[in-house]
């Protein structure tokens, strides 16, 4: 049986994306083994959202060229997209795919086994217009599956390789949408996150069906208990899809939206379409009609020309959002970006220093966050185990509003829906005690609040 190793960096759609194209080496016969393994197949699936992205895809490629020179090398994602010759440089490597065809790739690799000649089959991808089609059934995590509904981004920020690594938004047809969240759901799943390169941007290649559209026919879907949105730009949150927040039981009080700068200077020079005003508007009407909304976020800290008043600006504008957690990045030069060849770059030093800043002000603000619900009651999807306390009958999993819970339990708990009483708070997870689980009754409205 012909078996294949996978390595993927970077983002969750690149986990997805990976998850898609084992499902077509599974559907010719193959087994998966551990990359550390010795394979007939090794597929790496690049990132290069920075230079760095490059450097360690560059890395995990040689590494297994190294394992086995026999085998066939196949490089895909966004670094195979934007730099194929650079992959096809390195010795050893049989194919360069990028973001796209990749339905064509299991006779692409019977090909290579035939007559072992190198392929570079990276096509421009600004000149694509249709979303890939590429279902995953099934996932390793039982409780939450994935669900990838668009591709690209219009945006080009400054800081930014992504639109032309993944090239201009497109969006998969409701249809298909639909049709894959019933199958998940059938899998016995409660939890679909629906994902993309920028999930918001969804509809805007569509006749009249945007975002909105599509989470009130998604909430229509029997057994389907929560739809979680992975990221949305605030600009993308409109009154219709404020409207389906407020009236969907099953849309989770949790949304990630990027703010990436807290100065309306620096927004504008990322090229960000919202200033902190508009920004902070928009918090308050998805606070308003979503009462207890856990709001996360991205920063970039230190972006070129960042002076220590700019940084303080958006320190105490940060401060006064109550986000339930931040990601903080150091701003990190991408070659190819107008902003890596912006002048004022700032020092590594500052840099650094203002990243623990904001990294003690996200666990200040996500513990307030989780202190607000000590002794409320919320429904959790127990995951796993809870770490480090393996075998003390303790479960981990996640509220609708994404507190990390643990409870008392054991594994058949994993994948249900549970009441539970938040009884103590900590920064990355809260305890709480196990009321019911409440797999087949309808649940009722009164505990929705």
């Amino acid at each position: 049986m012909p078996n294949v190793a996978f390595y993927t960096l970077g983002c969750k759609v690149n986990f997805y994306d990976t998850e898609a194209i084992w499902q077509l080496f599974k559907n010719e016969g193959y087994e998966q083994v551990d990359f550390e393994q010795t394979a007939d197949v090794y597929l790496i699936n690049t990132c290069t959202v920075t230079n760095t992205g490059d450097k360690k895809s560059r890395q995990i490629i040689r590494r297994a060229v190294r394992r086995n020179p026999d085998a066939v090398i196949a490089v895909t994602g966004c670094y195979a997209q934007t730099s194929p010759a650079e992959i096809m440089a390195i010795s050893g490597v049989d194919l360069v795919i990028g973001t796209q065809d990749r339905e064509k790739l299991m006779s692409f690799i019977t090909d290579i086994q035939n007559d072992r000649k190198p392929v570079n089959a990276v096509r421009n991808i600004m000149k694509t217009r249709e979303f890939e089609e590429l279902d995953v059934p099934d996932f390793s995590e039982r409780t939450r599956a994935f669900l990838k509904i668009q591709e690209g981004c219009n945006n080009f920020c400054t800081f930014c390789i992504i639109p032309w690594s993944r090239g201009l938004s497109r969006s998969r047809k409701p249809e298909s949408v639909l049709n894959q969240a019933r199958q998940l759901v059938e899998a016995g799943y409660k939890e679909i996150v629906l994902t993309g390169i920028h999930t918001g941007g969804y509809g805007d290649d569509l006749e009249n069906y945007r975002l909105a559209n599509l989470l009130a026919d998604l909430d229509k879907i029997d057994g389907l208990e929560r739809i979680r949105i992975s990221s949305i730009e605030a600009s993308q949150i409109d009154e219709r899809m404020i409207a389906i927040l407020n009236s969907s039981p099953k849309m989770c009080r949790h949304l990630h939206i990027p703010l990436q700068a807290g100065d309306d200077e620096i927004l504008k020079r990322m090229r960000r379409k919202y200033t902190t005003a508009e920004f902070a508007e928009k918090i308050r009407l998805i606070q308003e009609a979503m009462p207890g909304v856990a709001i996360t976020t991205d920063v970039i800290v230190g972006f070129p020309g960042e002076t220590q008043e700019q940084f303080e600006n958006g320190f105490k504008f940060m401060e006064s959002m109550k986000f339930a957690e931040m990601h903080v990045f150091p701003y990190s030069k991408r070659t190819g970006t107008p902003a890596a060849r912006m002048d004022e770059q700032v020092d590594e030093e500052v840099k650094h220093e203002r990243v623990h800043q904001l990294i003690d002000l996200s666990e200040r603000m996500q513990a307030a966050y989780g202190r607000e619900w000590v002794g409320h009651i919320l429904d959790v999807i127990p995951e796993r185990e809870a770490k480090g306390a393996e075998g003390m009958g303790l479960m981990s999993g996640y509220t609708d509003n994404y507190i990390q819970v643990v409870l008392n339990g054991d594994h058949s708990l994993i994948g249900k829906l549970c009441r539970v009483r938040i009884t103590e708070s900590g920064v990355n997870e809260c305890r709480g005690e196990l009321l019911e689980v409440i797999e087949d009754k309808i649940r009722p409205v009164a505990l929705q609040a």
